[in-house]
């Protein structure tokens, strides 16, 4: 009874985290209806959410390291800048040009480059139904975005997808190369650090290119920014490492392939998106061929 609990304790943790992930991109879609710059988004949902992860750190600083060394340190700070902030600002600024819902399903695809990024630089085996399941994750994909540009035919599309692909790229690129150091400093430090290393890469980036100050902006638009950044950033990034801990990684790539589905359903009620038959067809095909590399990437 205690193990049925827990499984679903884990379960309703992991359905909550993606719920709130999927939901970023709605919240980023409704503050540009503000005329707010990408950096200035950018820069509201760090200021947002730094303190917390500075509280959570300074809560786990005792936390024993394993064998952690200054190189470390150095592949975590570049991880940081990549995961979370070039991720980011890539993911926000393409979502000017792009639906939320054709957002999610490109930034989706970054299961399938974690398999390539590993298959390059670390030599890991690709087997057939792995290079079967990205081949039908990208037709899923060349389906959803054919339908929305017959739609829409503005050529920003192609602009837009660039951006978000490059998102999941960097993302993916931070998964591969995190995965040998969370053991060492602790999936609770190691989150912190990251994202405490992405909210300075803002500031800086902030300072170099627009100093335009962010206090005059209506009242939604401060609302916008700490709902984004407590409960689309903070909260799930815990959560996942919650349910992770209850559930399995793989049991949570499981339930996490319903991302684009809630995603969708709240730009339909939130942001009066629309999605054709065709692209639903190809968002079932991207799901199937991410569920098929992620249960393969077990």
């Amino acid at each position: 009874m205690k193990k049925v609990s827990q499984n679903t304790l884990g379960i309703l943790i992991a359905l909550l985290a993606v719920f709130l992930f999927s939901s970023k991109a709605i919240i980023v879609k409704l503050v540009y209806q503000f005329d707010v710059p990408t950096i200035h988004v950018l820069l509201l949902r760090m200021l947002f959410a730094i303190p917390f992860y500075i509280a959570v750190l300074l809560v786990k600083q005792k936390e024993q390291k394993i064998n952690v060394e200054r190189k470390h340190y150095i592949w975590l700070l570049f991880l940081g800048v990549i995961g979370y902030y070039v991720a980011s600002f890539f993911d926000f600024y393409g979502l000017k040009y792009l639906t939320a819902s054709l957002e999610r399903i490109i930034l989706f695809v970054y299961p399938t480059l974690v398999v390539l990024i590993g298959a390059v630089f670390l030599k890991t085996k690709i087997t057939k139904q792995q290079i079967w399941a990205i081949l039908i994750t990208y037709f899923g994909v060349f389906l959803t975005f054919a339908s929305e540009l017959q739609i829409n035919n503005n050529e920003n599309l192609f602009l837009g997808a660039g951006f978000i692909f490059i998102s999941a790229l960097t993302y993916a690129s931070y998964l591969v190369g995190s995965g040998w150091l969370i053991p060492k400093f602790g999936t609770l430090r190691f989150t912190s650090l990251a994202m405490i290393v992405a909210c300075s890469s803002v500031f800086v980036h902030y300072l170099c290119t627009n100093r335009i100050s962010i206090l005059n902006y209506p009242k939604e638009v401060y609302f916008y920014g700490l709902a984004m950044a407590f409960f689309c950033t903070v909260l799930p990034s815990y959560l996942v490492s919650f349910a992770i801990q209850k559930l399995g990684a793989s049991k949570f790539a499981i339930i996490g392939s319903i991302g684009p589905i809630f995603t969708i359903l709240l730009a339909t009620l939130v942001l009066g998106e629309s999605i054709t038959f065709v692209q639903s067809i190809g968002v079932i095909v991207v799901i199937i061929g991410v569920r098929i590399v992620s249960k393969k990437e077990k």
